[in-house]
């Protein structure tokens, strides 16, 4: 099955169309500057990437030019789009209504729109590639794949906030966590690259990126995560605070005279290790490079991130009174050796021990643990789209 796999941002549209029966991507690409100029690329697997500069005034537009690549006479890879057998679209928040993938349909439109309160910058755009595909592609099934929905099965106790319940009630204010794609897809893949018993296990999941976030997963079940009502909550990121005495908001409003939107604009663009960093930058390749050359705010940054991590990491192994196995994931936790290094290096007391030239490797499944560490460690590269291909074909031939 030919599954067309959507992920809209506000003025921007990633795709990639993906075979299910081999799991091979055919093609993939990028729609840029929506709503401003328009910038298409687009590549075809084994082939070049080509660019197209051409108006693109909504997301409707994009879809167009993606589905005319895709059937293009030079380098398209379909002959024509009733080869295109699926769409599925990564949705931001399904709230607490929507705890798994649904095949798309007035109902779940409502319950997207209903959570664009608590998704402001993304649900608006999935809404609107949904729509572009109903429109462009009528007939075919569409699924939405929550970024919230892995996280619906913690209990109370780690989603409620300890505020008044009237704003639990009223406006669904609690935890929901975030990255539900990844963290589904590489908690799987670790369970079963280890040889652990999906029934029985404990995995904490890292995925360390310019986002990051951390899941406690439970026999398969997500029972806890870093991520909150919105993803600023948690770890410090690339350039989001995380974790944060809420008082700091009104203390800097009065001092600085400015507002709450200011404040967690602020929160969100211009903190986390790019703050800490003094502006230096929010990515870690630079940092690292930086604290070669003796960079003390650098190095700052980094020590951190992976003093924030390595405590949530120890939070969740007691959350679960035990871990079997920690998997990272995302740019950073695929990539950094150093802070893979930096953030074991905290966590000695629960008997984990690293080979530190396996933690030198990248870019595949790998066990980074020695065999006598008592926790098992591993690096999974995530693939989200394929996660949400693999969601997708399995509603549509249900």
């Amino acid at each position: 099955m030919n599954v067309l796999v959507v992920n809209c941002g506000s003025s921007s549209l990633k795709f990639q169309l993906i075979n299910s029966d081999t799991e091979a991507v055919a093609a993939k690409g990028l729609c840029e500057r929506i709503g401003i100029d328009g910038r298409l690329v687009y590549q075809p697997a084994g082939g070049e990437k080509e660019i197209t500069e051409a108006p693109m005034p909504t997301h409707t537009e994009a879809i167009s030019m993606v589905l005319d690549a895709l059937v293009n006479e030079k380098t398209g890879v379909l002959k024509s789009l009733d080869e295109v057998e699926a769409i599925g679209h990564r949705v931001l928040h399904g709230g607490a209504k929507i705890t798994e993938s649904r095949v798309i349909n007035d109902e779940v439109i409502s319950v997207i729109e209903e959570c664009c309160d608590l998704g402001p910058l993304h649900n608006p755009a999935n809404l609107m590639g949904i729509r572009a595909c109903m429109k462009l592609m009528p007939g075919k099934p569409n699924v939405a794949v929550f970024d919230t929905a892995f996280h619906q099965t913690m209990p109370p106790k780690a989603y409620r906030y300890a505020i008044p319940t009237q704003y639990y009630e009223k406006y669904g204010v609690r935890k929901y966590g975030f990255h539900g794609t990844s963290h589904s897809f590489v908690s799987k893949e670790t369970i079963k690259f280890l040889g652990l018993d999906p029934d029985n296990s404990k995995v904490i999941v890292c995925h360390l990126g310019n986002g990051s976030s951390i899941s406690a997963v439970k026999n398969s079940k997500c029972v806890d995560t870093s991520m909150g009502l919105t993803p600023l909550e948690g770890l410090l990121m690339g350039t989001r605070s995380g974790d944060l005495d809420p008082a700091v908001v009104e203390y800097i409003c009065k001092k600085e005279n400015i507002d709450v939107s200011e404040m967690l604009r602020i929160l969100n663009k211009e903190s986390g290790v790019y703050a800490l960093s003094n502006g230096l930058s929010s990515d870690f390749r630079d940092l690292e490079e930086a604290v070669e050359k003796g960079n003390e705010a650098a190095a700052l940054a980094l020590d951190a991130f992976s003093y924030r991590v390595a405590k949530y990491v120890g939070s969740y192994a007691a959350a679960m009174n035990g871990v079997d196995a920690i998997a990272f994931t995302g740019g950073i936790g695929e990539n950094g050796d150093v802070v893979r290094a930096q953030v074991l290096g905290y966590l000695g007391y629960l008997g984990i021990k690293i080979d530190e030239e396996k933690n030198k490797m990248r870019g595949e499944n790998f066990v980074l643990s020695t065999p006598d560490s008592k926790v098992l460690v591993a690096v999974i590269p995530t693939n989200e789209e394929l996660a949400i291909c693999r969601e997708t074909v399995e509603l549509v031939t249900k």
